[in-house]
Parts: structure tokens; sequence; C-alpha cells
């Protein structure tokens, strides 16, 4: 059902994206993009500075005795990505997947389900953040239209903020035990052996929040490091675009479209949604619808080159022997052991699962 909503929301977003360029004149969005040529590749290019980032905070995530490199964080970020942006999974196949390679490389399950859901809570925090002071710089040089977009999107800021902040903090309450206890009583104790599971996770989680310096510094260290790097992106495909733009402006725009795309969820890619956005912020700010859908043509470049080879590179993960190797297992300094045979039978184990 959920695939089914997903491929509708596509073809909806795709028709209103189609639909926005043909009332815009086709042809003088094409002709902004054959001007910036190669630099949109360049622009593109950009985001791996992000994936770094990214896979950088999500590594100090893990806990336990085996922590995969960061090279190999970074190509789950990227593959996370990919899935979550190409494919109709409503931003959760990425995750899914995650956890199965995680596992297939040989982390605990519950280290992996826990880095997985405090990087989840951590990012909408830090989004949060990062889409206020996109609306304080909006505010701050805004113009009468600008103005109400501007007032518009801090209202509901403000209406969300009680929901994500609850989100955000609810593993204090042990959720995953909690659910699997009154699912053990419905079924009449069919669950039972899930329920130490679920606590072991909550305790995961408790046990990375209480890593105050860790969390501190992916709130205010990789992930603004995250963001300024999408923020490049945008600066330099507008530079390209010959639009140029100060950086500030830059984050102001990619701010506010990843909370729209976060919103819009449940859309593919974003298809009309990013369109739509990039045309009402960017109009915000000064520039042309044009400009704007050329932008929005720059961020489906982007998701060619950078998403597309990373949904081949998940087929090449999934299809490659299970590779726990040395360097892989950088813990907490602690000595657990970890051999090629228990790392093949977790494999085994996490394919029979899955099919």
């Amino acid at each position: 059902m959920l695939k089914h909503l997903g491929r509708i929301a596509a073809l909806v977003g795709l028709v209103i994206a189609c639909w926005l360029v043909w009332r815009e004149h086709p042809a003088s969005v094409f002709a902004l993009l054959r001007t910036a040529g190669a630099g949109l590749v360049i622009a593109s290019l950009a985001h791996v500075l992000s994936m770094l980032a990214n896979g950088r905070d999500w590594q100090s995530l893990v806990c336990g005795t085996v922590r995969p490199s960061l090279a190999r964080m970074v190509q789950l970020a990227w593959i996370r990505e990919s899935v979550n942006s190409m494919l109709p999974v409503a931003r959760v196949g990425g995750e899914l997947v995650s956890f199965r390679l995680m596992r297939k490389w040989g982390v605990g399950a519950s280290p992996a389900v826990a880095s997985l859901i405090v990087d989840m809570q951590l990012t909408v925090i830090s989004q949060l953040l990062f889409t206020m002071i996109g609306i304080g710089f909006l505010f701050a040089h805004a113009e009468s239209v600008s103005l109400r977009v501007a007032r518009d999107l801090a209202w509901g800021v403000v209406v969300l903020t009680p929901l994500l902040m609850l989100f955000a903090l609810v593993q204090h309450a042990s959720p995953f035990e909690r659910i699997t206890r009154a699912l053990n009583r419905v079924t009449s104790g069919k669950l039972a052996a899930l329920v130490g599971e679920s606590a072991q996770i909550d305790q995961a989680i408790k046990e990375i929040w209480r890593k105050r310096a860790v969390v501190l510094r992916y709130l205010f260290v990789w992930q603004p490091l995250q963001c300024l790097a999408l923020s490049l992106e945008i600066w330099l495909a507008l530079y390209f675009l010959h639009a140029p733009v100060s950086f500030v402006d830059a984050v102001v725009i990619d701010s506010l479209i990843q909370a729209l795309s976060s919103a819009a969820f449940f859309v593919p890619g974003g298809l009309g949604v990013q369109e739509g956005g990039f045309i009402v912020i960017g109009g915000a700010l000064g520039l042309d619808p044009a400009t704007c859908l050329a932008l929005a043509g720059a961020r489906r470049i982007r998701d060619l080159l950078i998403f597309v080879p990373g949904l081949l590179a998940w087929q090449y993960a999934e299809s490659s022997r299970v590779g726990g190797r040395a360097d892989d297992r950088v813990g907490r300094g602690e000595a657990g052991r970890v051999t090629k045979r228990d790392l093949h039978r977790e494999a085994a184990t996490v394919d029979t699962h899955a099919k």
C-alpha cells in the first residue's frame, strides 16, 4: 500500500514539476541549464562533502565492539540517502537497508538500531535549528512578499516544534520495550523473546544520549558542517547559472528546501515539492522563476549523478561477501573478538529473516 501511495505521489509531483516548467517557458529554463554546463557537475559533486560529514557523525553514534570504518559509514550514508531520495519508500527504506548492511558487516542489532534512531532524532533537532536560522535570515532582509512567506514558515515551525521535540525525547520512556510488552500481552506471550531485545535497544539508545560530548559534537560540529556543505551546492549551482547570491542566501534557500522536503517525505525525490519550493523561496530572495526552476533542475542533475550510482552501490554491497576486516573493528577500545565464522552466521540469519 505504501509503495502504491509513493508511486501516485511521485506521478502527481512529476506532473506539477512539468507544469511549473511549462508555465515559465521551458526554453528559458533549459537555456540557463545549458549555459551552466559542466559547472552543474561540479556543484553536484560538492554533495560528497555533506556525505563525509554525515558518515562521520553517524559513526560516532555506533557503540559496541564493532564499529564500521569511516569509509563504510560514508558508503552507508550514500546508500541510505540514495534509497530514500530515489525510491518510493517514504524516507524509511534507507534506514532498513542501512540496518541490514550494518548487521552484515558485524555490527550488533541493538547498536545498529540505536545509532539509526538517535541519528534520526539528532537530525530532526539540527534541521529544526537550521530552518529557524534560515527563517531568521529571511526576516532580516525581507520585503513585503518575502516577509509574508517568512511569517508563514515561522508559524509552521512553531506548530511542528513540540511534535519534533517529543519525537527526539521519547527514548527516555523505553518505547520499544513498552510497545513489545503490550503486543506480547495481546498475543498471549508469543512475542516474549522480543521483549528482551527491545529492552536492549532502548538501553543502547539511552547509552548514546548519555555521551554528551558525542551528542554535542554531532549537533554543533558535524551537522553544521553538513548543512554548510549542502548550502555550498546551492551557492555553486547559482554561480554557474549566472545568478550569484551571497552564501547567506544559499543557506536560507537550502535550510527551507530541506524543511519542505522533510515535510513531504512521502513524495519520492520531492518531485514537484522542490520545484514549487525553489520558486517560492527563491522568489522571496529576488530570484526570477526561470532561475529557480533551473536551480531545481540542477538539484535533479545532482540526484542522477550521485544517487543513481548510490543505488548501484547498494546492490553491490548486498551481493558482496561479508567483510569483517580488522579495520572495521574500531570500537571503544574493547577487546571483543569477532570471528569470520560469526559474521557469516549473522549475515545468513539476516538473509533468512529478510526472505
